[in-house]
């Protein structure tokens, strides 16, 4: 996945270079007028609502390809100072400032999908999705067991990430595969698409995957990678890494890590090994980077788990980022 483009918003003219960089990703992908103003809309009245009333204001951009289309997807994270009546803000006429309270009503209905997640005196996540149909060349797909999203964004400094994702859904299965390319920068992208690429040609569990892919990458500086295989069926994760990524099952009654072995795709590994995890019904599965902190929590934000993966993600990132690495977040459930 191509990282998001990351517009930071503490005044107001960087409300203006957010929805140009916006629509330079709109025209990139061919959309219409009519997407193209919508988008632009979502972009201003999140940015000016960071501007306003925010501290640290963030807009995370990205599109990502689906089978029938576009899912554009805009996240506003801040550090404060949040909403203490989430459905108050949200009603037409209702303002904090002196504006006319109009905003929030129409990002939520510009968007196809919206979330929001606030804890007073910390911060917001606020998701808005744009769906975009694309040419169907075949019936529409029966809707997904699953419900997934994720963040990928390059260090400070540079401008391709050497974190990469992907997620593949076939059925009641789905697929995550997650690559940390040594370093940062060009050659650590390189790695982790080149990670990527030999586990769309690998085949077997998560750890014969890894087996077959290691020999592919010895021509990159190597990676930590991690996949991990849910059954929505059977209520199962079967998972096997290398390296420094960190995988994590969390639900309202229980917090299981998913164990990595150590070593590095493309340079040294030992024999991986499948473990295997039964997975309750209404947990996450989290994998990441070492770009976010290992020893996080969720007990200061109850009700997260609830909310759409984009907005977990979302305050994850905003929440326990080291600030000085790529960092690359995936959150799947069942749908």
């Amino acid at each position: 996945m191509t990282p998001h483009l990351d517009v930071h918003v503490t005044e107001q003219s960087q409300v203006g270079e957010a929805r140009r960089a916006a629509l330079r990703l709109c025209l990139s992908h061919g959309f219409d007028e009519p997407t193209c103003g919508r988008v632009a809309l979502v972009v201003t009245e999140l940015g000016t609502n960071l501007a306003r009333h925010a501290k640290a204001g963030r807009l995370l951009i990205c599109c990502r390809p689906t089978g029938e289309g576009f899912q554009f997807e805009i996240l506003s994270i801040d550090s404060g100072p949040g909403m203490a009546d989430v459905g108050r803000c949200l009603r037409d006429g209702y303002s904090s400032g002196n504006t006319p309270g109009t905003g929030f009503g129409a990002v939520q209905r510009l968007s196809t999908d919206f979330s929001v997640f606030s804890v007073p005196g910390k911060g917001t996540v606020i998701l808005s999705r744009v769906w975009v149909p694309g040419i169907r060349t075949q019936a529409a797909a029966p809707p997904s067991r699953f419900a997934y999203a994720g963040i990928c964004l390059a260090a400070p400094g540079e401008v391709v990430s050497g974190d990469a994702w992907e997620v593949s859904v076939l059925g009641d299965k789905a697929r995550i595969a997650m690559a940390d390319g040594l370093g940062h920068g060009p050659d650590a992208a390189k790695a982790a698409e080149v990670a990527l690429v030999a586990f769309r040609g690998c085949t077997g569990s998560p750890a014969a995957v890894l087996e077959q892919a290691h020999p592919r990458m010895r021509s990159t500086r190597g990676a930590a990678v991690a996949v991990a295989d849910l059954d929505a069926t059977s209520g199962t994760v079967r998972f096997a890494g290398a390296g420094n990524i960190a995988g994590r099952m969390i639900s309202g009654v229980e917090d299981r890590s998913l164990m990595s072995q150590h070593g590095t795709l493309g340079l040294q590994i030992r024999k991986i090994q499948d473990v295997d995890y039964a997975w309750s019904p209404h947990a996450l599965v989290i994998l990441h980077s070492d770009g976010l902190i290992s020893r996080w929590s969720l007990a200061e934000a109850p009700g997260l788990i609830q909310c759409d993966p984009a907005v977990v993600a979302g305050w994850l990132v905003r929440e326990h980022t080291r600030g000085r690495d790529d960092v690359a977040v995936v959150v799947a459930r069942r749908a």
